[in-house]
Order: C-alpha cells, then sequence, then structure tokens
C-alpha cells in the first residue's frame, strides 16, 4: 500500500510564497514521474509541475518563472516553491507519483494522488 501526504497549504496575500511538500511512503520499490495538479472551483484539474526520477521538469506556462519543483529521492518527497502568488493560483493542489512495488517477486506500477490540500490567495 503506497500513500501521499502533502503539507504546506493556506492563505497568503497576492505576492507571498508558499511551500508544498508531498511525502510517498508505504510499499515503494521506485519513483518514477512525481507531480503538482490543482483544480480551481468549476475547473479541470490541471498539471501544475512535473520531475522526473533524474530531475528533468516541466511547468504549465501560467506558473513558469515563479514555481519551483523539486524532489528529494532519498525521502521520497517532492516540493513546490510558489513565490508571487497570484489570486487566479487559488485551487486545491494535489500531489501526483508514478510509483512502482515489489510484491512476491513482481513489479507493479501504479498511479497515486494525494488528499490535497487548499491553497488560497487573496487580499
Amino acid at each position: 500500500q503506497v500513500q501521499l501526504v502533502e503539507s504546506g497549504g493556506g492563505l497568503v496575500q497576492p505576492g507571498g510564497s508558499l511551500r508544498l511538500s508531498c511525502a510517498a511512503s508505504g510499499s515503494i520499490f521506485s519513483i518514477n514521474v512525481m507531480g503538482w495538479y490543482r483544480q480551481a472551483p468549476g475547473k479541470q484539474r490541471e498539471l501544475v509541475a512535473a520531475i522526473t526520477s533524474i530531475g528533468s521538469t516541466n511547468y504549465a506556462d501560467s506558473v513558469k518563472g515563479r514555481f519551483t519543483i523539486s524532489r528529494d529521492n532519498a525521502k521520497n518527497t517532492v516540493y513546490l516553491q510558489m513565490n508571487s502568488l497570484k489570486p487566479e493560483d487559488t485551487a486545491v493542489y494535489y500531489c501526483n507519483a508514478d510509483i512502482t512495488s515489489k510484491s512476491l517477486g513482481n513489479f507493479y506500477t501504479d498511479d497515486y494522488w494525494g488528499q490535497g490540500t487548499q491553497v488560497t490567495v487573496s487580499s
């Protein structure tokens, strides 16, 4: 069983910063891509940023230059540093990870989601 636990959301004023963390635990053999998605009220969930196991990154155009994704492979943790926050960044942010587990000699790869953390940017 694999779990993703997020932390770091909250209320921040426009122009402020927040740092989200997501730690994976459980039966983990390897973690491939880790990423952050967000979903604002009435909108579809969208990719914010993703990072591969070797550190290659991908960002949504709307956050380039403001957000930075990073990961600590030893801790099975991914981070999202969010700077210069705007009201339109308000959403529930979800951690996502593509994880390979090993059980009884077999390998299984599955997609996991965190429970979500609320980020509100407002004055």
